[in-house]
């Protein structure tokens, strides 16, 4: 019988890049005014979201009204170029080198991420990984609509979307490493067989007794 390969979960925004994105990829869309605006739209659910720190509904609130009724062509035509940019000098060299020292030991490397998949799958194609799991705007046909498709890509949900695509993938048992930054990965990291947080301390190209 075949083993199944290890599989490498990586965070991204503070994991595998020296900043958050999905700020600066919604200015570069939109602008400021647009932001502002995405927010006033529900000045009482902003005030709630804000009040309760529900980060999950004010980052709906915020890519719905910036993305909404934008041509999706347009706006993955940008996310092409940002994510270019993110790859050219934001990517932090240390857990890049990890990912890919996973990828020459022949592991299976996957993003989960709250990121936005308008750049986050241009990223992954750059990157090479197996698989791109992260916040999706909804869509309306041609045109985004309002909010995200389904629930935010953080906490519980990383697990779960992790798990579904290991299932659908075969490998459903496979050994698994996590790599996370923040409190939206403790549940992958806990979820994981080896995990690592990733702090400002540099991240070492291999694990300690792992050949290259």
């Amino acid at each position: 019988m075949t083993p199944l390969p290890d599989v490498a979960a990586f965070d991204v925004d503070g994991t595998l890049t020296v900043r958050d994105c999905v700020g600066p990829f919604l200015l570069r869309v939109g602008g400021r005014r647009s932001m502002v605006r995405a927010l006033a739209r529900h000045p009482r659910a902003t005030v709630l979201a804000g009040a309760r720190g529900d980060r999950d509904r004010f980052k709906e609130l915020l890519v719905g009204g910036v993305l909404g009724g934008r041509s999706v062509a347009d706006v993955e035509r940008l996310g092409e170029q940002f994510a270019a940019e993110v790859h050219g000098g934001w990517l932090r060299p240390d857990t890049l080198a990890r990912l890919r020292w996973h990828q020459r030991v022949g592991h299976r490397v996957v993003l989960v991420s709250a990121s936005l998949g308008p750049y986050l799958h241009p990223l992954g194609r750059i990157l090479g990984v197996d698989g791109v799991l992260c916040a999706e705007p909804r869509r309306a046909g041609d045109r985004y609509g309002d909010g995200l498709e389904g629930l935010n890509c953080r906490a519980a949900e990383k697990v779960r979307r992790l798990d579904e695509w290991l299932k659908a993938e075969g490998i459903d048992g496979a050994t698994v490493w996590a790599y996370g930054d923040s409190a939206g990965d403790r549940e992958l990291l806990a979820r994981a067989d080896h995990r690592l947080l990733v702090t400002s301390a540099p991240v070492p190209e291999q694990p300690e007794g792992r050949a290259a």
